[in-house]
């Protein structure tokens, strides 16, 4: 597999500004229709030899967030210290104080514009920094920290709209294991968000003033409401909001909070991370350590039946599709998606039934100890990016008869810990005909324009 470098950018890109000549903004989680697609054109066919252009590096600090693009600014958020240290493994949780910033820059140039930093201590097992990438909506910037802490900023300034603390103003004891990972959704005059605790797992607040709309179901435990973020979709003629929580994935009304239906699907360790993938009358979900879960949908009416679930035995003797982080993909009856050893892997969406795994596209085939292996996939066109946990960018083909690479160039160094191993565990941003990718030490800027 051959490695590109990328190149200065001093002669190979444009001075002209940014919002000359982009088509599409990347306002959230998983793009603008929270569907990780990249539908933006005049990007490459393939990743050229020469290299890839960097258009701009700018020091940043810790964090699994990834940024979000609109118009001319790109928002991250961050974690800083002090003098003081993390644990010495990432898997405990100490007492730690920090501050979580959310950095405003320059789409064109990566220069700050402004920031809003915070005072937080952290308590979360792998303290990196923040999770959730920032929603941005409407001139406001919505973001989630680690701990709770909710913004609603304003994207000119930074200045603080509202606010709120999650755990204080819902009364729960701790910060799940592994933080506040939800990313919220914005849906009409609402932002959803996982908050758990008892009868408030799920909570609208209104855009604009940060008022309770209303409150749903509980969670209560180490874990919370889980880690996966709230989806939309739409089947039997309603808007369906797909909470999948530990103990069960669940359907509201997105106007009311009412419950819709629910099936049980208890999650050990609370591991819900990928988000839920809707495919014609099919929802699917994968978790860690219990595999995938395949549901059909009513058509007359809400309500869902059980299609099939993986047989595998636990996390490492699978059959199907156990991923810890990314979200997979449906695509023409198929399943594409990251299981929990780095295998990306091609699954018939009828049965589970496995077609083929590939270990090279998330460097498991390299790796001493594989396990949480991670990559995301971002689907354009007929291909996919595929970011790997080695800072890696990857063009492909997937399909049902295999994985065609069509390119390979290193964005980052990884920098963060996971199995022994260096790693990238950031979901990149796509927008303006290029990438937006950081670690834990800088966010860079990557043509990807023909």
């Amino acid at each position: 597999m051959r490695r590109f470098l990328l190149t200065s950018t001093a002669v190979l890109f444009s001075l002209l500004p940014v919002a000359a000549t982009i088509a599409d903004d990347w306002p959230q989680w998983l793009g603008p229709q929270r569907d990780g697609v990249w539908r933006e054109t005049g990007i490459v066919e393939r990743l050229p030899e020469k290299g890839l252009a960097r258009k701009w590096r700018t020091p940043i600090g810790a964090g699994y967030s990834g940024p979000a693009v609109v118009g001319d600014r790109v928002f991250v958020t961050d974690r800083v210290t002090t003098d003081t240290k993390d644990p010495s493994s990432p898997f405990e949780r100490g007492a730690v104080p920090s501050s979580e910033r959310v950095l405003c820059l320059d789409a064109a140039t990566g220069k700050p514009i402004w920031e809003h930093k915070y005072p937080c201590i952290y308590t979360v097992s792998y303290p990196a920094g923040p999770r959730c990438t920032p929603t941005v909506h409407d001139g406001k910037v919505y973001s989630l920290g680690s701990e709770g802490h909710l913004f609603c900023l304003s994207a000119s300034d930074g200045k603080v709209i509202w606010s709120r603390e999650l755990k204080k103003d819902f009364s729960i004891r701790s910060t799940p294991v592994w933080g506040f990972a939800s990313h919220p959704l914005v849906d009409g005059n609402k932002l959803i968000c996982f908050v758990g605790g008892a009868d408030t797992a799920v909570v609208a607040f209104d855009l604009a003033t940060g008022k309770e709309l209303w409150r749903a179901l509980s969670a209560i435990g180490p874990h919370g409401p889980g880690y996966s973020p709230p989806v939309i979709y739409e089947a039997a003629g309603f808007r369906q909001l797909i909470a999948w929580l530990p103990d069960a994935v669940n359907a509201l009304d997105p106007e009311t909070g009412k419950v819709l239906w629910s099936k049980s699907f208890t999650v050990k360790e609370g591991l819900t991370a990928p988000m839920a993938r809707q495919s014609g009358d099919l929802l699917f979900v994968t978790a860690f350590y219990d595999g995938p879960l395949m549901l059909k949908l009513n058509g007359d009416k809400p309500g869902a039946t059980e299609l099939w679930r993986g047989k595998g035995k636990n996390e490492r003797q699978t059959d199907g599709l156990h991923s810890i982080m990314p979200t997979p993909f449906l695509v023409d009856g198929h399943i594409f998606g990251v299981c929990s050893y780095g295998q990306l892997r091609c699954l018939k969406a009828d049965s589970g039934q496995r077609v083929w795994e590939n270990l090279t596209a998330t460097g498991a085939d390299k790796a001493r100890n594989a396990r949480w292996a991670n990559a995301f996939l971002i689907q354009h066109q007929d291909r996919f990016f595929i970011a790997n946990e080695q800072g890696d960018l990857i063009l492909a083909k997937l399909t049902p008869q295999g994985y065609e690479e069509l390119g390979l160039a290193n964005l980052l160094k990884p920098t963060g810990q996971a199995g022994g191993r260096q790693i990238v565990w950031s979901h990149p941003a796509f927008a303006h005909r290029c990438v937006f990718a950081r670690n834990d030490e800088e966010i860079v800027c990557v043509s990807l324009a023909e």
